[in-house]
């Protein structure tokens, strides 16, 4: 079976502003005028600086879409396959850290998913097997402490979600913060 990120389908060279095109929902599909469209469908910001750019193919996403922050650096970037989110999607926070990234295949996330706090500490490590839980799942706070620690296997959840210990073991025995 053929990857659908190899897809051959390309925006043309149109170019648009985003408000000059239309999505028709009973149809599902984006229109600039009577015609289907197939190019790229732009924003920008008042000072004329780019907010964000989007890919069309036969009137539906496929390509790249990025948004910008109005200092013009880059906010968000995701790759579309026919209209289904495909490969990696990174955001960043207006500090230029980055924020979250995900992977899709066909429109589902999959793989490991990352958030950082604005500080760029990681906040969550997740990982999915067809948008599903599987396997290590974790959440520091920004202080590097782990308040979530577990292991998900055909749905079912094992460890500590959500937790505050007020313990730790010590060579497999209990030991209270106190001690």
């Amino acid at each position: 079976m053929e990857d659908p990120s190899s897809s051959k389908k390309q925006a043309s060279d149109i170019r648009l502003p985003k408000h000059s095109i239309s999505l028709i929902p009973e149809q599902g599909l984006v229109f600039f005028g009577d015609q289907i469209f197939t190019g790229t469908a732009y924003e920008r910001y008042p000072d004329g600086i780019r907010a964000e750019e989007e890919q069309y193919v036969h009137g539906v996403r496929h390509g790249t879409w990025k948004k910008w922050f109005p200092d013009g650096t880059l906010s968000y970037e995701a790759h579309y396959v026919d209209g289904k989110l495909h490969g990696e999607v990174k955001s960043w926070w207006a500090n230029g850290n980055l924020r979250s990234q995900s992977h899709y295949k066909d429109g589902i996330p999959h793989g490991t998913q990352l958030q950082w706090y604005t500080s760029g500490a990681l906040l969550k490590r997740r990982t999915l097997n067809e948008g599903l839980e599987e396997g290590l799942q974790q959440s520091w706070r920004e202080n590097g402490k782990i308040y979530n620690n577990y292991e998900a296997k055909n749905g079912r959840i094992f460890g500590l979600k959500r937790a505050n210990l007020c313990y730790e073991l010590k060579d497999e025995k209990v030991q209270f913060a106190s001690e």
